[in-house]
């Protein structure tokens, strides 16, 4: 993929979905700018419709389809918040399909994706595997396949995040995002970048699954396991070949990995600063804003808070 097209494409894309979408808030922090030092700002993407930013790629990929080609049908694999999105979407494009999940996602996320009136089938422990399954299912009934992350489309769609963050404040000096496929990171990251080209963008994952870090640091896709984490959203393998990659060396200038105590305590203090609900991998940004306070500090700095999507007994497990 171009990143030098990113950008523009980007742009194209917060134009495209618009109409269908939540411009979220950026809203300013005064708990976690006491907390690191930083002047830290909170794009509150857990405010998305379906409760994440997910929504934006799922729009802009079914919409960047002709009429034809949405007739025909779309699949998707999730561990919950893409597939609730794509859901979404389709029901609001009249698009027919089905959405497959791994077997440990989360019930509110399931529930979710069942409500827009889509068709959920549980397959394989990792969200790869459910990934090249979907992918196999769509290309034998000729349907159209959406992924996560690794399409130019849906990269896109997530960089009108970065978009609505550059219209929101006039100075961004670091990006913090917690990364799974690195679809996010990759189109919010390269619009700011574009933007602001001296722009930190700090990756953050769980220890759990650090698998897109990994790969970075040995330069190739790793095919490695994940153990459970709070941040279901952002755990499991990479597709081989996966555009994201790329993208991530490119762009992002360090990763830092999160402990799941360290998840936990973020996404306390979140809720109790906030009042907001917010999803695993939500925390694991914010945990790593904290982690990496010391040279954040006296920065104007954005962490996107991805998602609100958690369950009760996550939320008990945290509390």
């Amino acid at each position: 993929m171009n990143l030098d097209r990113l950008p523009a494409d980007a742009v194209l894309a917060a134009n495209r979905i618009s109409p269908y979408i939540r411009q979220t808030p950026l809203e300013h922090s005064p708990y976690f700018s006491e907390q690191t030092g930083a002047n830290v700002w909170l794009k509150l993407e857990n405010l998305q419709l379906t409760g994440s930013f997910k929504l934006r790629g799922a729009f802009n990929k079914l919409l960047s389809l002709t009429a034809d080609q949405r007739g025909q049908g779309a699949v998707a694999a999730s561990s919950g918040n893409h597939g609730a999105a794509v859901a979404w979407a389709m029901a609001q494009l009249k698009v027919a399909g089905m959405i497959f999940v791994p077997e440990q996602t989360s019930s509110v996320k399931v529930e979710a994706i069942r409500r827009a009136g889509v068709t959920v089938e549980f397959f394989g422990h990792d969200g790869l595997d459910t990934e090249l399954h979907a992918r196999e299912y769509a290309h034998a009934k000729g349907m159209h396949y959406l992924s996560p992350y690794n399409d130019a489309a849906v990269i896109a769609g997530q960089g009108s995040c970065g978009v609505e963050i550059a219209r929101q404040l006039n100075k961004v000096d670091a990006l913090v995002v917690a990364v799974g496929g690195g679809g996010l990171v990759s189109g919010a990251g390269a619009f700011l970048r574009s933007a602001y080209p001296n722009l930190q963008i700090i990756a953050c994952q769980p220890v759990a699954s650090a698998v897109m870090a990994e790969s970075i640091q040995n330069g190739k896709i790793l095919d490695l396991p994940s153990a459970p984490t709070l941040s279901d959203g952002t755990a499991g393998g990479i597709e081989p070949g996966a555009i994201t990659f790329e993208l991530c060396q490119q762009l992002v200038s360090q990763f830092v990995l999160i402990s799941e105590e360290q998840i936990a305590a973020a996404m306390r203090d979140f809720i109790d600063a906030h009042h907001m609900l917010l999803e695993g991998a939500a925390g694991v940004a914010l945990a790593g804003l904290r982690k990496k306070a010391t040279e954040l500090r006296g920065k104007s700095v954005v962490v996107i808070v991805c998602g609100a999507n958690i369950s009760r007994e996550s939320l008990k497990k945290i509390l």
